[in-house]
Parts: structure tokens; C-alpha cells; sequence
């Protein structure tokens, strides 16, 4: 039997060959793994994989070199992670835990479509300008330079490339690569898509009605990358499904065998880009940044219905002017006393 061989995406390999000589794969003969690389914080590096909760919803993620990682590329903010729910929404009377902190009041998104800026230590800042460019030019959203801004983003050399999901607060860091290995332009378009607000295209909620994952061919402690998000942690899915989102996996991302970790529903294989953003992605961004004077202006005063805000570390729903938090197992009315959550 001739042997064919594959070319998979690692997590601890930028490329690797595997011989395969099981030729009965429908759909998949005569493939060939993309050339492209699945954006990683930590390439080669791997560490202990924990459960938790951020802003109050269920996480998976990887601790290394002190950074917890979700996704392969996504920072979590390890001080808003914590082991379990216990003090973070507190029953009426109980006292506040100390060790909670505060996260303020934000949407994540970039109040006034506005993204404050400083290109630090990125190893190429010719890719950084020109995907920034890019993103100005497809979108409402403007990038400026910082001056004196407390909330912006430093484009800044790293291990891999790596993002958190939207407006932290402070400065937050998108790291690039290194010099030896920068993240390319079409990375870096990825990375500025997380630090806006949007998540890996394979994680939404509803992506089990387009995309079949092919648990036997991922790394085994790589599978918690392939999670959806909580459907109670909404990823902006106002667009349908898009293959060709630049925040789409490649099909063969984590793969331990050579062979595809995700395909269409069909079983049949997709092709992935990091040219740009797709008129799908465009389309979804300008929901979520409806215009120059877009995005959140609440000031932490005025809150709408029918949106999901992050106030003191917990990710809440306002619906008829009230606050309601998802504990699991059902919606339950919350109320903000001081800094401290208390179920009503």
C-alpha cells in the first residue's frame, strides 16, 4: 500500500510529518495539511490544564509560564479566575470574600469604536500599522495612538501570539512573536480581532450544526481547545457561521496524527485564511461597532436591556431593568450591593 503522508498543525511543532497508511478515510484522500499555523501563546510549551470560572462562566485552561491560556491564544486575566462560584455571588447576609477583586464595569467593547494603541516590543510593526490599516478600513472601529489613555493596547513581543478577549481595562498586552519568529500580518489581524471582543469561529455555541470535532485525531490534553464557549457567554454570533472567518481553526489544528481535527458536517475538509477579514467577519463587527459612536458609552451609569455586562467580576444580563446571573443551572435575579453580588 503506498504510504501517504500528511502534514498536521502541533501545538509543540510548527509542522510535523506522519505516515499514514490507512487509505479508507472518506472525503479526506489526497489532502494535504495547509501551510498555515494555528496562533499560539506558547508554541512547544505546555503546562497544567485546570477548570474554573472567569467573570462567572465555566473555563477550561492551561497554566504556563504563570499565564492561564484558553484556546490555544487567549490570555485570561488570572486575577478574574477562580476555582469555583464560592463568594462570588454571595446569599443575602453572607459576608463579601476579601480575595474577590473588582473588575469595574465594561462590556469589553471599546467604548466609541475607539482602541487606544502603543506598538511596544512587536518584533515586525510594519505587520502591526498594516493590520491596524486594515481593520480601519473595513470597519468603524479607529485606532489611536495613546498618549495618556488608562485603557489601551501594547502590541509587544512574546513566545507566540496571544490576545485576551476584548477591553480589559489598563494596559493589555497583545503579544506578537519573536524577532526570529513574529507573528505574521494575518496573526496579527487574528490577535486584534480577540482584543475586540471576538472568539475562535469554532467555539460559538452553535457551531455543532456546521462543524463536526474529530476528538480521536486531537492531542489528547489539546481538547479542551475544541470547547464551545458557554452560550451564557455570548461571542457576538450575529452572523451565520463562517468558514472563512480569520478566526476559524485550520482543520488540522492539534491534530496528534496528521489527520483533520475538525471538518464540515458532511466530513469533508475547508480551506482557512489569514488574508483578511471576510465580509462575514465586516458584517458582524459593524453590529458590534455600529458606528464611530458605537460601542459601549454607558460610563458604568446607564445600562441596557438585553445586553451582558461584566460589573465586579461577573458577567450579568440586564433584561427588564434587572440584573439576572446563570449559576449553572438556571437564570437567578442578582443585585449589586457596593462591589459584592447577592442573589435576591
Amino acid at each position: 500500500m503506498k504510504t501517504k503522508c500528511y502534514y498536521a498543525l502541533l501545538i509543540s511543532l510548527s509542522l510535523f510529518t506522519a505516515c499514514n497508511e490507512n487509505e479508507n478515510s472518506e472525503n479526506l484522500t489526497n489532502q494535504t495539511a495547509p501551510s498555515l499555523k494555528t496562533e499560539l501563546a506558547f508554541p512547544g510549551q505546555s503546562g497544567e490544564i485546570k477548570k474554573g470560572f472567569y467573570q462567572g462562566v465555566p473555563v477550561t485552561y492551561e497554566v504556563i509560564e504563570g499565564q492561564y491560556v484558553m484556546g490555544g491564544d487567549v490570555i485570561l486575566p488570572k486575577e478574574h479566575v477562580y476555582d469555583s462560584l464560592d463568594g462570588l455571588v454571595l446569599e443575602p447576609g453572607q459576608k463579601p470574600n476579601a480575595k474577590k477583586r473588582s473588575a469595574g464595569a465594561t462590556t469589553n467593547r471599546w467604548p466609541n469604536s475607539t482602541v487606544y494603541y502603543t506598538i511596544g516590543s512587536a518584533p515586525n510593526k510594519s505587520y502591526v500599522r498594516n493590520a491596524i490599516a486594515h481593520w480601519q478600513s473595513k470597519t468603524n472601529l479607529k485606532f489611536v495612538k495613546r498618549t495618556n489613555q488608562p485603557n489601551y493596547i501594547s502590541f509587544d513581543g512574546g513566545s507566540g501570539c496571544s490576545s485576551a478577549i476584548g477591553m480589559q481595562g489598563g494596559r493589555q498586552v497583545v503579544t506578537l512573536g519573536t524577532n526570529r519568529q513574529p507573528c505574521q500580518q494575518g496573526s496579527v489581524i487574528h490577535e486584534i480581532g480577540h482584543a475586540i471582543g471576538l472568539f475562535h469561529e469554532q467555539s460559538r455555541s452553535d457551531r455543532d450544526s456546521y462543524v463536526k470535532i474529530i476528538d480521536e485525531n486531537i492531542i489528547p490534553n489539546m481538547k479542551y481547545n475544541f470547547d464551545k464557549y458557554s452560550i451564557r457567554y455570548h461571542g457576538s454570533d450575529n452572523t451565520p457561521f463562517d468558514f472563512n472567518s480569520i478566526m476559524m481553526y485550520a482543520d488540522w489544528s492539534f491534530s496528534k496524527n496528521g489527520r483533520p481535527t475538525i471538518t464540515r458536517l458532511n466530513g469533508s475538509s475547508y480551506s482557512t485564511q489569514r488574508n483578511g477579514l471576510s465580509p462575514r467577519d465586516i458584517a458582524g463587527i459593524k453590529k458590534m461597532y455600529p458606528s464611530s459612536a458605537g460601542g459601549d458609552t454607558s460610563g458604568g451609569t446607564t445600562y441596557h436591556n438585553n445586553q451582558d455586562y461584566t460589573l465586579h467580576g461577573l458577567k450579568v444580563h440586564r433584561q427588564n431593568n434587572l440584573w439576572w446571573f446563570h449559576d449553572g443551572k438556571d437564570w437567578r435575579q442578582v443585585e449589586l450591593k457596593g462591589t459584592s453580588w447577592y442573589y435576591v
